[in-house]
């Protein structure tokens, strides 16, 4: 039997191992931090092989700045961790397919990576925009007491900190760019090939955030830059005063996109389309006769005015001139609804195919800060209790464009998470079936905020509650339209496993013996369950159940996706009972067995009763 990593996937390499299928006589052997062997890349001579590509010598056109490898080794680097379900602090924990995760998000993209690899269908995050006043996450998280005591930051008893990235420091920009390169390296694993990225920025960083999605998606796969008007006035701040951000949109293969924006309704179908003139070819509207590119350039003659129409400048008409003249007998071309204005041509809507209507780049109409603001305060009773939330009007418009009913959506910069109110409520308004995953770090509320004062401990505690109270809303004001208003709460934490465990690779017999147990004593067959989980890449919202045999526990998770029980010293019975039931995967605990024999028994009973079941032991 395999035993479970509980660890996330090496991804360095697992790139070496693809690099390795096309290109093997450029892997080689390295001697790693542990003084054994593993495999590594001879860049010199995989240049070689690219050299009618690469070029040649230092210069080249790239984006760097100090801190680049860094970020990149980063977020290659497996952790150890794992996320603990917290059912007394979710609501509809067995119902629901909502997530709520708690922790640095950079860690919970790399305990993500297998369960939800290529299974998001929309991704939206709001960073901190590097205003010099904003927190960001530090990945290199040793701090001296000298450092502590200059207030650079704040640090918990582990030493991690979070950083406030104020414009003296030399790496100003550098720390900001480190910081989202690694995430978005990650978070593009996740999207689905139709997916999407939207990120919310400022001024600040604008040009970096481009430079580096472009790296990491590809500059082809940029949908566009969304101009959102936040507010009202500039409130007199500079010289040209702000009234918008940036939302900048990213897919992953822009080529599977079929199609983005509003989905056509009757209503939209009315509001566009009109019969004036009682045209019995149905209703219809107009469009431009000329375009762009290289065509016919001719004059157009009203046959009642005489006036003649040439196409406008650097632009041709569409269509020929026999074409142009068939089409105004038959009342196809027009001069407008007067009769007297440019040429036209009626687009009917029986005979037009409709994707989505397309969404524009300025947002005018979507929301503003204030009432995002006042939505909060309608919600939790408070003024002001988060700084900057962005409006649900906002969200629903962005979830509209980019996603289907029943997609997944990904926000990990929650914050407040406006994402998942208005993922609830398009849920209720059109019935749908969209999922959320939200992920905050558990920042501490600033003492003598409104939210600290209204007791609020952290972020997560106010964002929950307000997912909560967001809900209670959403279900009085739709009482005929259910919607999933739960979510299973995670927290990110250390491994289950005890500090002698080792890695798989790393076990060998002698060290076995030693161990009493390898799994912490505060830890829950629910932490084992969802740790066992994450390791087999399988979602974290499906059904379970929990049965007693034989006084055993046993878990049977969605259907039998996985069966697993940790009791110690299982009968062979129970690991029959298992066993009949066939499911894809089956976990144990090592001291679920008496001896190595009693373990290698298991092994037979498996492969006798369920010869396709995998099993795993942690």
């Amino acid at each position: 039997m395999d035993k479970l990593k509980m660890e996330t996937p090496d991804l360095t390499q697992s790139n070496i191992e693809k690099l390795a299928a096309l290109f093997p006589a450029c892997v080689t052997e390295a001697c790693g931090e542990d003084g054994k062997l593993k495999k590594a890349v001879n860049f010199e001579l995989l240049r070689q092989l690219l050299s009618d590509v690469v070029l040649e010598g230092d210069e080249a056109y790239e984006f760097t700045w100090v801190g680049k490898k860094a970020a990149i080794v980063e977020a290659n680097r497996p952790i150890r961790k794992t996320l603990r379900p917290c059912p007394a602090e979710s609501v509809d924990w067995d119902g629901t397919e909502n997530l709520y995760i708690e922790g640095d998000n950079l860690e919970v993209l790399k305990l993500l990576q297998e369960s939800y690899l290529g299974k998001v269908k929309m991704i939206y995050i709001d960073p901190p925009y590097n205003t010099g006043n904003d927190f960001i996450y530090r990945d290199d998280f040793g701090m001296s007491g000298e450092e502590f005591s200059e207030g650079i930051g704040q640090v918990d008893e582990n030493g991690d900190r979070l950083f406030r990235n104020t414009d003296s420091n030399g790496r100003f920009h550098s720390d900001w760019c480190s910081m989202i390169y690694s995430r978005l390296m990650l978070a593009r694993n996740l999207l689905t090939n139709d997916g999407v990225i939207f990120v919310s920025i400022g001024e600040e960083e604008i040009e970096n955030l481009r430079k580096i999605a472009d790296e990491v998606f590809g500059r082809k796969n940029m949908v566009g830059t969304i101009l959102w008007k936040k507010k009202t006035n500039g409130n007199n701040m500079g010289y040209l005063p702000p009234v918008h951000d940036y939302i900048v949109c990213y897919a992953k293969n822009l080529t599977d996109i079929e199609d983005m924006g509003y989905p056509v309704t009757k209503e939209f179908i009315a509001r566009t389309f009109s019969n004036p003139d009682n045209d019995p070819r149905g209703p219809w509207t107009t469009t431009d006769l000329s375009a762009n590119h290289k065509g016919p350039y001719f004059p157009i003659i009203n046959p009642e005015t005489g006036e003649s129409f040439l196409p406008p400048d650097g632009r041709y008409w569409v269509f020929n001139e026999k074409e142009v003249q068939k089409r105004i007998a038959d009342g196809r071309i027009i001069f407008g609804k007067t009769g007297t204005s440019r040429p036209v041509q009626k687009v009917f809507a029986a005979n037009r195919k409709f994707a989505r209507t397309p969404a524009e780049s300025w947002w005018d109409k979507q929301g503003m800060n204030e009432d995002a603001t006042e939505e909060l305060k309608g919600l939790l009773g408070v003024a002001k209790l988060f700084t900057h939330p962005k409006p649900t009007k906002l969200l629903k418009h962005l979830i509209t464009i980019a996603t289907e009913k029943d997609s997944i959506i990904l926000d990990f910069f929650s914050g407040s998470s406006t994402t998942a109110d208005a993922t609830m409520q398009l849920n209720a308004e059109d019935s749908g079936t969209r999922k959320f995953i939200m992920v905050q770090l558990q920042e501490e509320c600033t003492e003598g905020s409104p939210a600290k004062m209204s007791g609020y401990g952290t972020i997560c505690e106010l964002a929950k509650e307000r997912i909560r109270r967001a809900a209670k809303k959403i279900a009085a004001d739709n009482p005929d339209k259910p919607f999933d208003g739960g979510f299973r709460v995670f927290k990110l934490d250390d491994t289950n496993m005890t500090d002698v465990y080792y890695s798989a690779g790393e076990y060998d017999q002698s060290m076995l013996d030693q161990l009493v147990s390898n799994i912490k004593p505060d830890r829950t067959d629910l932490d084992l369950l969802f740790g066992c989980l994450l390791e087999w890449g399988l979602p974290l919202s499906m059904p379970y159940t929990s049965e007693q045999i034989e006084g055993c526990t046993v878990h049977t998770y969605n259907d039998g996706d996985l069966i697993a029980c940790f009791d110690e010293n299982i009968p062979d019975s129970v690991i029959k009972e298992i066993a009949k039931r066939q499911p894809l995967r089956a976990a144990f605990r090592d001291s679920s067995f008496a001896d190595s024999p009693a373990k290698i028994n298991v092994g037979e009973i498996f492969k006798m009763l369920a010869p396709d079941t995998r099993v795993k032991v942690l």
